[in-house]
């Protein structure tokens, strides 16, 4: 009998040690609020809203990704920029620009990713480009608080902007006109390229060097282009 209880006893713990591991695994693909970001790899949404990552996608991928034609999104958007000015999809169209999302929180991916920002920044400085970096933690990223950060980077206050609003606005911006899951203090590592005429061109994961390679051509040709005059 004792050596029964003895096997329901190691059959039982192998049970709970079972269980706690696929929980964990679970717990790990399914991404909560307060992560910084998922890199190149394949997301889908869980039934509640929140992203889940497809840990089998390839890691390494030199092409840029376009959103579904045919598909009307939400464009239209209104934010804070950092010197409390309104600025909104309307008043971007005309010139080309790249999106990208944030927080001044976040210790390590977003400062590289705005390191990038800064060389493009710096290579197309002067010309008809800007670059929109929207906060995903709009509670602690008030307007002062993006200044402060901008200056960091030395960012031009004409052609790199820095803005800010509601968590909910947000998140619909980010996943309706920017194809990208976006909640606090989550975001992607992907630049959204947008025409003069506000279409999403393609997503470029910055982290690849092809991808940022292709953005940077792209955005040359956007500049050379003159753009079209009204009633012409």
């Amino acid at each position: 009998m004792k050596h029964v209880i003895n096997i329901l006893c190691i059959l039982g713990m192998g049970v709970v040690a079972g269980l706690i591991i696929r929980q964990s695994r679970s717990a790990s693909t399914l991404i909560p609020e307060g992560q910084t970001v998922f890199t190149n790899e394949t997301v889908e949404f869980s039934p509640s809203g929140d992203p889940i990552v497809n840990e089998k996608a390839p890691i390494e991928n030199p092409e840029p990704s376009r959103p579904p034609e045919g598909k009307v999104w939400l464009s239209q958007f209104e934010l804070t920029e950092r010197n409390g000015e309104t600025v909104s999809s309307e008043t971007l169209k005309g010139t080309p620009y790249v999106v990208s999302f944030f927080f001044t929180t976040c210790p390590g991916t977003c400062v590289q990713q705005n390191q990038k920002l800064k060389e493009l920044q710096d290579q197309f400085a002067g010309r008809d480009v800007k670059f929109i970096a929207i906060s995903v933690d709009p509670e602690t990223d008030t307007p002062e608080r993006l200044r402060e950060y901008a200056t960091r980077f030395g960012a031009d206050s004409k052609q790199w902007l820095f803005l800010t609003g509601d968590l909910i606005s947000i998140r619909r911006i980010g996943v309706d006109a920017f194809q990208q899951p976006i909640n606090k203090q989550f975001h992607t590592e992907r630049f959204a390229l947008v025409d003069r005429e506000g279409k999403i061109e393609g997503l470029y994961s910055w982290p690849e060097k092809k991808q940022l390679a292709k953005l940077v051509e792209q955005i040359e040709t956007m500049t050379q282009a003159k753009p079209e005059k009204e009633g012409a």
